[in-house]
Order: structure tokens, then C-alpha cells, then sequence
């Protein structure tokens, strides 16, 4: 039996694309989302995946660039449904927020099918995403730097919460976030469907990360063997998680030097930064309040007073 997904229509053994219709742009043109079907020989599970529901962060759409043409359907067990970028407006233009209405993707889930044009495209996706019976939702940190992690936002009282972080897991970045998230993402809003959902943060960049893409790439080739789609065994591999995190702003404004380097462990009182003046003169020195692991940085050098420079994870174990 045929599987259809937007335009696309793949009958068993078979790959298609096409375009999942969504609205019109501001001149009445229609416009789709680019979407694909692989539909495998054998039954078996369906998973979803997406990419760029967040407009400038790349590294997902790079790992569906290189994960599609390496599946051959007449190899696989059951069906991959895959919108290769959510935010259409926002690739568009290369940036994070949906312009037409100002509007963050990952905070309109499940969505309004008569509302603004992101709750439209929120609808759309999430019923096909709630077809399948697992969902990678692909990230990255934005342009900040930030270590490869996958993030499991349900929520540690939820009732999916072990399948999800099962799943995590599986995609094998090395690191967890394991933090009940906000309101209208897709990794909280599809578990309350029943649907083990996670948000692998591939890095952060300004374009591509070939290294964090390859980790992708890897993940989602880990997920699918371990759920029967390809023959092969993945060996489960300790990961590193976090239940909580401590941000740091800038105490003065000036060029951040960083004490630690990305995946760091830092111990309580140790420096993290210091701020300097352009002539490397030291104005101020930010220490970490508790032990942890250095998560996130901010980019540029540059800051003004109070300005977000780095997170460290907190409360942090092995599983």
C-alpha cells in the first residue's frame, strides 16, 4: 500500500518527494514544505523526522541531506516520514524566528490549522509527526556554541518519559538534557499523544558543522537499526546527563575570555571567564557557583553588562 505524505506517494520498496502545502506567501502564492516518504518492504514501525523548525539552525537539514540517500526502501522495515524544513519563511531569510509572524516554531506546537502562519505549519507537521511511532526532532543551538546533546523535554513525571530517554539513548550524542521543556515544543506536545519524542541539539554554528552533522547522521542510522527499520545491533553507550543548569551574564561589558573550554568539567569557585577592556586589561572574573560541566557559550567576544555569556549543567550522573 502506498504511503502519501504532502505530495509525496512511495508504494512499498519505494522513495518519494514532494511538498506538504501549507499557506500562500504575500502575494497569493502558494507555498509547500519539502517533504519525503521511504517506504520499506517489510512492515515495521514509522518514524518522523524534521529539520529547521528553527530557521537558522542548519546541521538537521545537513543530516537529512546525507541520511536520505544512503537508505535503500527495499532494506527497510516500515516507514520514514520526514519534513526536511519546518520554518519555511524563516530559511528563507536565514533566521531564527518565523518573520511573518514573529513567531519562535518550536513554541507553537500541536498548533492551529486557522491560525497565524506558524500555528498553521505547527498543525500541518504535527499530524503527520503524530502518525509515526517515534519522533527526532533535529535542532542545533541556534549560532551559540554548544556541545552535542539530545534534549528529552516530556518531563521526568511523564508517563513516556523512560521511552524517551531510551531513545535518547539510542541517538547516541554522548550527552542528555533531560529538563521538562516550555510549552508548545514538539519534544512536550507529541509525548501527550503517546508518541516518544526527542530534540538532538546538534551543536551550534553558523552554517554547517560537519562534525555535529556526522553525529546526526549517526544518530538517526543508531535509531533505526535499533528499532528494527535496518538489520544491525547498536551497543548502548553510557550517557552523560543533566537535570539543571546555571546561566552567567556579563558583570561588566567589554571582550569575554573563556577560562574553560566547551565540555569541560568545572568545579565550584572555578573562573569561567573573565571580561577584559580591548587592551586585554582584566575588569571582571565570573566563577562557577556549583561543580558542572561547561554546556553553552555564547559566540561573539563581545559583550554589554548583564548580556548572556555561557551555561553550566548541574546536577549531572551517568545512565
Amino acid at each position: 500500500m502506498a504511503t502519501t505524505l504532502g505530495t509525496a506517494s512511495a508504494d512499498p520498496g519505494e522513495i518519494d518527494t514532494g511538498r506538504l502545502e501549507v499557506g500562500e506567501t504575500r502575494d497569493g502564492t502558494p507555498f509547500g514544505l519539502p517533504v519525503a516518504v521511504i517506504n520499506g518492504t517489510g512492515s515495521g514501525k514509522t518514524l518522523y523526522l524534521q529539520a529547521a523548525s528553527d530557521g537558522d539552525e542548519l546541521n538537521g537539514v545537513g543530516v537529512i541531506q546525507r541520511v536520505v540517500p544512503q537508505l535503500d526502501p527495499t532494506e527497510l522495515s516500515g516507514t520514514i516520514l520526514i519534513v526536511g524544513i519546518v520554518n519555511f519563511h524563516a530559511f528563507q531569510v536565514a533566521e531564527h524566528r518565523n518573520p511573518i509572524d514573529d513567531t519562535k516554531m518550536n513554541r507553537a506546537y500541536p498548533g492551529n490549522e486557522t491560525g497565524t502562519s506558524s500555528e498553521r505549519i505547527a498543525a500541518a507537521t504535527f499530524d503527520v509527526a503524530t502518525r509515526a511511532d517515534m519522533i527526532l526532532d533535529l535542532h542545533q543551538g541556534s549560532t551559540s556554541r554548544m556541545i552535542d546533546e539530545v534534549r528529552v523535554r516530556c518531563g521526568s513525571r511523564h508517563r513516556l518519559h523512560d521511552e524517551c530517554l531510551e531513545l535518547a539513548k539510542v541517538f547516541d550524542c554522548g550527552y542528555v538534557l533531560d529538563q521538562k521543556g516550555p510549552d508548545g515544543q514538539l519534544a512536550r506536545a507529541a509525548p501527550d499523544e503517546g508518541i516518544p519524542t526527542v530534540d538532538p541539539e546538534l551543536g551550534g554554528c553558523v552554517g554547517w558543522d560537519e562534525t555535529s552533522i556526522q553525529k546526526g547522521v549517526d544518530g538517526v542510522f543508531n535509531v533505526l537499526q535499533y528499532y528494527g527499520f535496518l538489520d544491525g545491533d547498536v551497543t548502548l553507550h553510557s550517557q552523560t546527563r543533566a537535570k539543571g543548569f546555571e546561566q552567567f551574564g556579563a558583570p561588566a561589558g567589554g571582550l569575554v575570555r573563556f577560562e574553560a573550554d566547551l565540555g569541560d568539567r568545572v568545579r565550584h569557585s572555578e573562573t569561567l571567564f573573565t571580561v577584559t577592556t580591548p587592551f586585554g586589561e582584566p575588569k571582571s572574573e565570573v566563577t562557577a557557583d556549583s561543580d558542572g560541566i561547561l554546556w553553552r557559550t555564547r559566540r561573539l567576544p563581545q559583550v554589554a553588562t548583564g548580556e548572556y555569556v555561557c551555561s553550566v549543567a548541574t546536577e549531572i550522573d551517568e545512565y
